[in-house]
């Protein structure tokens, strides 16, 4: 089995797997990174998102073999010690219902955030359509991504 070189929130990691093997159960099953959620599992809910060299990307759909090298980032490594601005905005707005979908929709959004620090409310609704939350608390999902905006600006 080929080892990858896998570099997740900062560290090293060398992984034993299969050149297939979903990066999504890379960061579960080998390394206990559970705040990337299983959803669809087709890339479609967003429950998986995290960055890859700075990209909101469907995890599910990213086999290990392809981002070797390359600068993942999940929901753990999304801030060290204190809540990133989009976390905070979260938990001021009050978002989660059930939670499940949250980790991938705050990745999605940090991605968002990072390439337009000023976004309208149709930019904000465009930039979360990948993500599915089953609970519909999309309006508070809009208006924490505005109070991230906010906060970053």
């Amino acid at each position: 089995m080929p080892v990858y070189n896998l570099k997740i929130n900062g560290t090293s990691y060398n992984i034993k797997a299969e050149q297939d093997t979903p990066l999504l159960w890379v960061l579960r099953d080998y390394l206990d990174m559970v705040g990337t959620k299983y959803g669809c599992g087709i890339g479609q809910c967003g429950a998986c998102t995290v960055h890859v060299d700075g990209s909101a990307t469907r995890s599910c759909l990213l086999q290990v073999s392809m981002v070797e090298d390359m600068e993942i980032t999940t929901i753990e490594g999304l801030s060290k010690n204190t809540l990133h601005p989009v976390q905070e905005a979260w938990k001021e707005i009050d978002v989660p219902q059930c939670g499940y979908c949250q980790t991938g929709q705050i990745m999605s959004a940090t991605a968002f955030l990072s390439q337009n620090k000023n976004p309208n409310k149709t930019e904000i609704r465009d930039a979360m359509s990948g993500n599915i939350c089953r609970c519909a608390s999309y309006n508070r999902i809009e208006k924490a991504v505005e109070l991230a905006a906010s906060k970053l600006s």
